[in-house]
């Protein structure tokens, strides 16, 4: 299994995009505008609003596989809609006395400054791709016909993409099965898997969706006229050959990566200020008066991209070498007094607001399992491995519709999957904060399964 996605470091570039075009906006209106403007007004109205345009014109979703003209026909945009807004902007402070030829040429300055260097990182990430083979994605395509040829050209014509193309498996091959293809893929850490769907079954594609599932695959298709089942397809095109994504998780995208990631810290930050502060060395003390050992227990669990992580929680048992696997059932006799009432309290996962802070977890996000555990129900319980496309979490969708404790049958696991891939497919900001005053409320109330 390739726990490592090639390439993916590339996901950084878009909020430091950001953060150098408010830079060269906000310079160049010192230069032009700030002897008449107050500059934090004018930074705070601009810059709010360029990300709001950003964001409506989808200015910085440029792709490996983007074309050049597409990323000028972005920025005349993006020109257009600017100077639309700074006229607004003047117009609605004619106190300012703003000249309209000060706004053009503020305007044309500007964007000649953010379209240098937007297409500067374009084509040096393209002759980085391309001379020196980094920042690259390992792909293999399932299918042999006209369009997979015409994908595999583009693959070895344009190496500045960053497509590394390995091979094509061709079906009408009698030599060739969906299990050697699968183990071609683990063996050779293939990241993507582009399938023809014209040249599979019904039955082979499941059995692809699943292996890609179920193994942190990317998986792409080649459509045809034949219906694919499924609410979160995406068009993208390389060059002009059709591609469907066939799930589109809103964290991949790297401004969705920086709000979460913002919201992650400065929520972590006030718990472990203002609540861990005083309340660990109380915790510790009546840890400690009860039995002997560490306040903190530590345990290996699965993270991001199946990566393993040091969990951190409230010693709530006494110290036993079954900790790492097997977790606490009910009435289960290693629990202490102190770590009943932690546990029912959900007190004892508040050290993992720590691991929150490092970058190991968020806030919300699927709950992380053991690693025996996640070893054991990869193999038996199909899609587990989907919940590794995104930081664990503290608190998730699952734990607050009910699925949260122990896994008594394979029921409890499945729905807890089925929820998890939910809210990986429709996370959002105001979601997050939903599920984390569900928690709260959750955790006022008692629930049956915090033992």
């Amino acid at each position: 299994m390739s726990l490592f996605k090639q390439g993916r470091y590339s996901g950084y570039l878009r909020p430091i995009s950001y953060v150098i075009d408010l830079v060269v906006l906000n310079c160049l209106a010192l230069f032009y505008f700030f002897k008449s403007i107050d500059p934090v007004f004018f930074i705070v109205v601009i810059s709010v609003s360029w990300i709001i345009l950003s964001l409506t014109s989808k200015f910085y979703e440029v792709y490996r596989y983007t074309r050049a003209v597409t990323v000028l026909s972005f920025i005349l945009k993006q020109l257009i809609l600017f100077t639309l807004i700074m006229f607004a902007f003047s117009g609605l402070n004619l106190d300012l006395k703003i000249e309209p030829y000060s706004i053009i040429k503020y305007v044309l300055v500007s964007f000649f400054l953010i379209a240098s260097i937007k297409f500067t990182i374009y084509y040096l990430l393209q002759k980085y791709r391309s001379s020196f083979g980094g920042n690259y994605r390992n792909t293999v395509i399932f299918g042999e016909n006209k369009q997979t040829l015409a994908l595999k050209d583009f693959f070895n014509k344009y190496p500045e993409y960053g497509y590394k193309y390995k091979k094509t498996f061709d079906f009408k091959d009698s030599n060739v099965s969906l299990e050697n293809c699968f183990k071609y893929v683990a063996d050779e850490f293939v990241d993507e898997i582009y399938c023809s769907i014209s040249e599979l079954s019904n039955k082979q594609l499941h059995q692809v969706i699943d292996f890609a599932d179920n193994n942190l695959k990317i998986l792409k298709f080649l459509p045809d006229n034949r219906e694919v089942y499924s609410k979160k397809l995406k068009y993208e095109y390389y060059d002009f050959i059709p591609i469907l994504s066939f799930r589109n998780i809103p964290l991949e995208d790297s401004f969705n990566q920086l709000i979460k990631r913002t919201f992650d810290i400065v929520f972590s930050s006030a718990v472990i200020i203002f609540i861990l502060s005083w309340l660990t060395p109380i915790i510790a003390i009546l840890i400690k008066f009860e039995s002997k050992g560490p306040v903190f227990f530590k345990q290996s669990r699965n993270g991001f991209n199946y990566r393993e992580f040091d969990c951190y929680k409230f010693r709530s048992m006494t110290p036993n070498l079954n900790a790492h696997l097997h977790q606490a059932t009910r009435g289960d006799q290693r629990v202490t007094k102190i770590g009943k009432f932690i546990r029912k309290t959900s007190i004892d996962e508040l050290p993992q607001f720590f691991n929150v802070l490092f970058g190991d977890m968020s806030v919300v996000g699927p709950r992380p399992h053991m690693v025996s555990h996640t070893n054991m129900y990869a193999k038996k319980i199909d899609k587990f491995m989907v919940r590794h496309f995104v930081k664990p979490g503290i608190t998730g969708l699952a734990q607050v519709s009910g699925f949260r404790g122990e896994i008594e049958t394979d029921k409890d696991i499945i729905n807890r999957v089925k929820y998890d891939i939910f809210y990986i497919e429709n996370w959002s900001l105001l979601l997050d904060i939903k599920i984390i005053v569900q928690t709260f409320i959750n955790a006022l109330k008692g629930e049956d399964k915090a033992y």
